[in-house]
């Protein structure tokens, strides 16, 4: 019946030659954690599900807020007040209940980042601050795991794809975090809800392609302009 399943959900994917059975496979053995299930862990988390990721885990500790809504499109107003991972895993066993689903309702520290990333494959960094990102970064590097890595401002956006099979990581391109008090959020600044949403696509993409083994970015930094649709990848 599995079997059935798989190829009822996953047929349009399986069919392309760069994936075939082997690469949705892969899909499946392969578990993924998203480190916070705001703007941009919504579309990771709604597509790695969907694409037949077997495993994912979701870290967040927040609960839900009405403006909340406007970007991160998992969510619905009656769920106003409740725990983020909590219902980000309800809601992807409605999506896809092929696969298993983790909620760590809990922020990530020096203590328990360890233990929490240890058992995925791949970290995807969807947090909203340098002080988290430079955590998850250095785990990773201690634990030997890839990163993919997406961050939002105004209009822009950028991903990268750090320390996959020996490629560098964020202290190779920003050596320490900027002081954050010069650095601007969108608690201040504000975002258009659909630029997260592009940027967690992105970033969903990129980690299926890693999980598939095609050719990802290495070394590179992509900036996403969408106010005038520049795309500007450097090479660090």
């Amino acid at each position: 019946m599995s079997i059935i399943q798989d190829f009822l959900r996953y047929n349009r994917q399986v069919i392309l030659p760069e994936i075939g059975d082997q690469g949705q496979s892969k899909l499946k053995k392969a578990s993924v954690l998203v480190i916070g299930a705001g703007g941009l862990g919504c579309p990771v988390l709604q597509y790695i599900a969907t694409a037949g990721v077997g495993r994912i885990g979701i870290v967040d500790f927040d609960t839900i807020e009405i403006h909340n809504l406007h970007r991160q499109i998992l969510y619905t107003e009656d769920q106003v007040g409740l725990s983020k991972a909590q219902t980000a895993k309800a809601q992807l066993q409605k999506l896809n209940p092929l696969v298993e689903v983790l909620a760590f309702e809990e922020k990530i520290t020096p203590d328990n980042a360890a233990k929490i990333i240890a058992s995925f494959d791949i970290i995807v960094d969807g947090s909203d601050n340098f002080t988290t990102r430079y955590l998850v970064n250095d785990t990773c590097v201690a634990l030997d795991k890839t990163i993919v890595y997406g961050s939002i401002l105004g209009f822009e956006g950028q991903i990268a794809v750090f320390n996959h099979q020996g490629s560098k990581n964020l202290r190779d391109l920003f050596p320490e975090p900027p002081n954050p008090k010069e650095v601007p959020n969108c608690n201040l600044n504000g975002v258009l809800g659909t630029l997260p949403g592009m940027i967690g696509l992105m970033m969903a993409h990129e980690t299926l392609k890693l999980i598939l083994d095609l050719p990802c970015l290495n070394n590179e930094l992509v900036l996403f302009k969408t106010l005038d649709w520049q795309f500007i990848k450097l090479t660090f």
